[in-house]
């Protein structure tokens, strides 16, 4: 029997690797639904090679250029997650969240009753309401599988293990395109060699996360919150290679080391099946693992990576804060209108301000405190800058 599949974000750099994957074992998956925001053109190609039925496209233009489209006439089209309840009537056996923001929570947490494993690539989904995830995946019990690499990794390093055992976990960052450059070359970077990542092939945003390394303070949050580790059980490596995706040091005197190739097909390929299944991947590189060359992070390099020490222990709103500041100070540089530099700046800056320190002891009760301040945070920075 074909298993059923959901992809949510289907046409970004994640769900385009997946699709690939099931191409090649087309026979054993049957894709029940496939999502996109803006990109109608890749959904309805993706939709057409593989029969899907149900397709969510939550552009209200891109919405109605697809319903144009006599594909439209076979399928049930969809503009917004709202109606998953009458698209699934039992359990499916794998979903995708992909879609990248804030705007993924809903869907995934909703998505959460109707299939039985969900693999979540989605930083700030687990950052701003882990606690609502984890949840549903208790009352509806979902398997959950993490899989951004780093925290694949460790994941998959972690399965059999008593955690008591674990003395430290490290997260590797490659640095970025801009590892060892300085302030002053750094002030006059552009948008193409911000997003020009030396290991990994990503979209804008999460490539201008890299090159700030906010993408790993992110990575820490949601490995406390996925693992349960305090913050100072956890740290970040600079290790330029992309090789070795983790590293967990026991208590008993052993140390695990996860290695892969810098291809996201291999964690998420792992997400999928079990592991009797086999992934083509390279021979082990020992020309990279007799010069690994691991380093501390540089704060003076890296200043964001100091928004570890401000962090509350316990979950709350400021993380969305933090998640929100950031999305919005991208998205100005995205479009010219502030400096590389100026994201590090305005960050920390805004970050330390004093009205935000009661969000630290306020934890959301709901998605939609979670999206009201997120939005909240958006508007003031747009006022400010206008001003």
């Amino acid at each position: 029997m074909k298993k059923k599949i959901a992809i949510f974000g289907s046409t970004g750099s994640i769900g385009k690797c997946l699709i690939d994957i099931i191409k090649k074992d087309k026979k054993n998956f049957e894709i029940v639904l496939l999502s996109a925001d803006e990109n109608y053109k890749e959904l309805l190609k993706q939709a057409k090679f593989f029969k899907v039925k149900n397709l969510v496209i939550t552009n209200q233009k891109s919405f109605y250029k697809i319903k144009k489209d006599k594909y439209s006439e076979k399928s049930k089209i969809f503009n917004n997650f709202d109606e998953l309840g009458k698209i699934f009537k039992k359990k499916i056996d794998y979903t995708m969240c992909s879609i990248s923001g804030i705007q993924g929570l809903k869907p995934t947490i909703e998505i959460i009753r109707f299939t039985k494993k969900i693999a979540i690539a989605n930083k700030e989904a687990i950052i701003c309401g882990w606690d609502l995830i984890e949840k549903r995946l208790k009352k509806y019990n979902t398997e959950f599988v993490p899989v951004d690499s780093e925290h694949f990794s460790v994941w998959y390093a972690l399965r059999g293990t008593q955690k008591s055992l674990i003395d430290k976990i490290y997260l590797t960052a490659s640095g970025g395109p801009f590892l060892g450059k300085s302030k002053k070359k750094l002030e006059k970077v552009n948008i193409n060699q911000a997003i020009n990542h030396p290991n990994w092939k990503m979209g804008k945003k999460i490539s201008i996360d890299s090159a700030t390394m906010i993408n790993k303070v992110f990575e820490v949050i949601e490995a406390k919150k996925i693992f349960k580790i305090p913050y100072n059980k956890l740290s970040i490596l600079i290790h330029p290679k992309s090789y070795v995706h983790a590293l967990i040091k026991f208590k008993n005197g052993l140390t695990k080391i996860i290695v892969h190739d810098t291809n996201m097909k291999i964690p998420i390929f792992n997400s999928l099946y079990s592991s009797k299944n086999i992934v083509n991947s390279k021979n082990l590189d020992f020309k990279i693992l007799n010069h690994l060359d691991f380093r501390n992070v540089n704060l003076k390099e890296f200043p964001l990576v100091r928004v570890l020490k401000i962090l509350p222990a316990d979950t709350s709103l400021f993380e969305t804060i933090l998640v929100s500041i950031n999305d919005k100070f991208v998205e100005l540089f995205l479009n010219n209108k502030i400096k590389f530099t100026d994201i590090s700046k305005k960050m920390n800056k805004m970050l330390n301000l004093y009205k935000f320190k009661k969000y630290k002891k306020i934890k959301p009760k709901n998605i939609e405190e979670i999206v009201k301040m997120n939005t909240k945070i958006k508007n003031d920075i747009e006022y400010l800058i206008k001003k």
